[in-house]
């Protein structure tokens, strides 16, 4: 009697369980990854979306762009000099991060580099005692930032820039930077690389063989054994690619992907390709938006009054973060070693825009519906899409690749704004997708677009309806799709 009581007793326990998992669905394995995918380095990366550019050095002295590598130290005598300002305004604006000039192609140092005489350590800027590198590696931790740094492989002023001696020295001072300063989020190397200069009182013309003087690979290894979660940027990566404008603009679509072989720092054929990705690609290389908020990079007291505005700023956002690349805006210091007012206050008014628009999530409040859940699994449901998480997803069986999520809500809706992200370790996965309202009795189809990546914004005419459709028209596997928000950009944002 006792064995049959325990045998119904496990019966009963064991069709509880099979009742229990069948309501969650089987154990099913997550979607295989499709195509290339980002690396631990990229991924971080990806997280920070918008940072900024700090252009500062003898330049903004002189007046010029480009410096030609005579300059004395003594002319950089910034005033006031406070890191804390930038890094502070940085941080309010809603930047993740800031990448200082410590070199530009005039080679003026803004640390006091062991290897060369052409730098801050000669200036009367306090004495010569002072490091820009070290006071913004300060602020950015109080701050809460990451740093990055920029070290111009083109030296305008160093003697042996063009000789094999040339690459000794820069490796050494790079080795400084990646050693004295904490970690490194990004390294970046400008393509700009040989013409006239100073070089050392030689006054003349040297080029360059772009594709063998700097021997990359060496040079990259360096930052890899020394900042292994520093992603390093050029023209074609390894890690991060510049995506062939200097307005802040990706291309739609701007896929995360590109074939690496084809490209060699400094050296672009075709910047159409950079600005929007290649598909299929060989390799993981999302684009980086740079652009400044004044025409020029570094300061001119002529640009006072030619600072980008707010909405101009919020529009580079939607073509940059909006496009699944990053926004990298540049700050040039003034002549004090501030950021000037007006540029305070233009990123001031964008941060109003962007709080006011994405601080509250409508889809939070939606009852989601999928067409599909993988394998019925609660790891892959369509409620990943509203958890405020990157690192959960929908997702449907292999064999489903045009999918449809539903939105539903007990009232009404009005929004404007919708972002959608896919979840990166598993690739880029769709191609084509559209967004649909229900309105009077049917769908009504709003919206479309090439690709979705990190981060993928839609931003129109104001939208008002109880249920909202996000169709995946076009994709080579199902789907792995971890946000679906709406959000509604206020009409009295500042201008």
């Amino acid at each position: 009697m006792i064995c049959i009581r325990k045998a119904c007793f496990l019966m009963g326990a064991f069709l509880l369980l099979a009742e229990i998992a069948g309501a969650a669905g089987p154990a099913v394995a997550p979607p295989a990854p499709f195509g290339p995918i980002p690396s631990e380095r990229q991924q971080k990366w990806h997280e920070m979306e918008f940072y900024g550019f700090l252009h500062f050095t003898v330049n903004t002295f002189t007046d010029k762009e480009w410096g030609y590598g005579d300059e004395s130290p003594s002319v950089f005598h910034p005033s006031r000099l406070d890191a804390g300002q930038w890094a502070r305004t940085a941080r309010e604006a809603g930047m993740k991060g800031l990448i200082l000039t410590a070199k530009h192609h005039d080679g003026f140092c803004l640390w006091p580099s062991r290897f060369t005489e052409h730098s801050v350590k000669n200036s009367a800027w306090l004495d010569g005692r002072g490091d820009v590198v070290r006071a913004l590696a300060e602020a950015c931790a109080r701050e809460g930032l990451k740093m990055g740094l920029y070290l111009s492989p083109w030296d305008r002023n160093h003697r042996d820039y063009g000789r094999p001696e040339y690459i000794r020295y820069y490796r050494s001072q790079l080795q400084e930077l990646l050693e004295q300063y904490g970690p490194l989020f990004e390294v970046w190397f400008d393509g700009a690389n040989g013409g006239d200069g100073y070089y050392g009182g030689a006054r003349e013309k040297r080029i360059i063989d772009r594709r063998t003087y700097y021997d990359w690979n060496t040079t990259w290894d360096l930052v890899r054994r020394l900042q292994p979660l520093a992603c390093l940027f050029s023209d074609g990566g390894p890690d991060v690619r510049w995506v062939g404008n200097e307005r802040g603009i990706a291309g739609d679509p701007c896929w995360a992907t590109l074939n690496r072989a084809e490209f060699f720092p400094g050296e672009v054929a075709d910047t159409k390709v950079l600005t929007r990705g290649q598909r299929p690609g060989t390799d993981w290389l999302p684009a980086e938006c740079d652009v400044s908020i004044r025409p020029g990079w570094f300061y001119h007291a002529s640009e006072d009054a030619r600072v980008k505005t707010p909405q101009q700023l919020v529009d580079l956002y939607y073509q940059s973060v909006g496009r699944g690349a990053s926004f990298l805006l540049n700050l040039p210091p003034d002549r004090r070693g501030l950021l000037h007012e007006n540029d305070v206050r233009s990123l001031q008014g964008f941060q109003k825009i962007i709080s006011a628009t994405f601080t509250r999530n409508l889809a939070s409040q939606a009852r989601v519906k999928a067409s599909g859940v993988r394998g019925r699994d609660r790891r892959f449901a369509a409620a990943n899409l509203v958890d405020d998480r990157r690192d959960t997803y929908w997702s449907t069986d292999d064999r489903t690749t045009r999918p449809e999520v539903v939105l539903e809500f007990k009232h009404p809706v009005e929004f404007n704004v919708v972002r959608l992200r896919e979840y990166l370790p598993l690739g880029q996965r769709v191609e084509e997708f559209a967004l649909d309202a229900w309105q009077e009795g049917s769908w009504h189809e709003f919206a479309r677009g090439t690709g979705i990546g990190n981060c993928r914004l839609w931003k129109g005419s104001k939208v008002v309806a109880r249920r909202i459709r996000l169709r995946i028209t076009r994709a080579p596997v199902c789907p792995a799709i971890s946000e679906f928000s709406l959000f509604t950009e206020p009409a009295d944002s500042p201008r």
